[in-house]
């Protein structure tokens, strides 16, 4: 009541006056002034599971690119207050990280003197029996472990895979053993028991 009396005479008398005739502190009247000030404006601090939610939001527009620096500064900028420590924490703790982006590998050298191998299929496709024509490609998957090759041999009359290989390296091997799966070639001629 002596504090409101004060704040209310407070443009017409000084504080300190109002408060040494009303045996009240100054001290305490402006600590009771900064509580008021600080019930009317509530405290923001946004939950974890509410910062959780934006941070995923953030994580998810940059199609997980960016890492807590970055989600942390898009925050600010929506007008979230938060410390980058806290963004960092939660990120860590929820297994919310950047994607690396993958370096690129050179597979290929085409920068060589060995002879080429002449084009027998024309770019015929289609070819009339099986084991007349086949194609083969390699390539490579990225795995946790590290890059794994793959080879595969297709009959182009059935469209089958008649052998495959996969290696951790991309050497020789990585054919041959492709080549050795592939069954012997069937006969064309008529059944002799039938």
């Amino acid at each position: 009541m002596k504090y409101a009396w004060i704040e209310l005479h407070s443009r017409q008398w000084p504080v300190s006056l109002t408060c040494q005739v009303l045996g009240v502190s100054p001290r305490g009247y402006h600590a009771r002034e900064a509580r008021d000030v600080d019930t009317e404006r509530p405290r923001r601090r946004i939950s974890n599971d509410a910062l959780l939610v934006h941070i995923k939001a953030v994580h998810a527009e940059s199609k997980g690119e960016y890492g807590w620096p970055r989600v942390w500064k898009k925050l600010l900028a929506q007008g979230i207050r938060v410390s980058k420590d806290r963004v960092q924490r939660l990120m860590k703790l929820h297994g919310i990280k950047a994607k690396t982006k993958r370096r690129f590998k050179a597979t290929t050298d085409s920068n060589h003197n060995l002879p080429v191998a002449p084009n027998l299929l024309q770019r015929d496709f289609s070819p009339a029996r099986p084991d007349q024509a086949w194609s083969t490609d390699i390539t490579y998957i990225r795995t946790d472990e590290g890059w794994l090759y793959l080879t595969v041999i297709l009959d182009l009359f059935s469209r089958q895979v008649v052998g495959w290989s996969m290696q951790p390296h991309m050497r020789t091997e990585l054919v041959s053993d492709a080549l050795r799966m592939v069954p012997p070639p069937s006969r064309s001629g008529p059944d002799p028991a039938q």
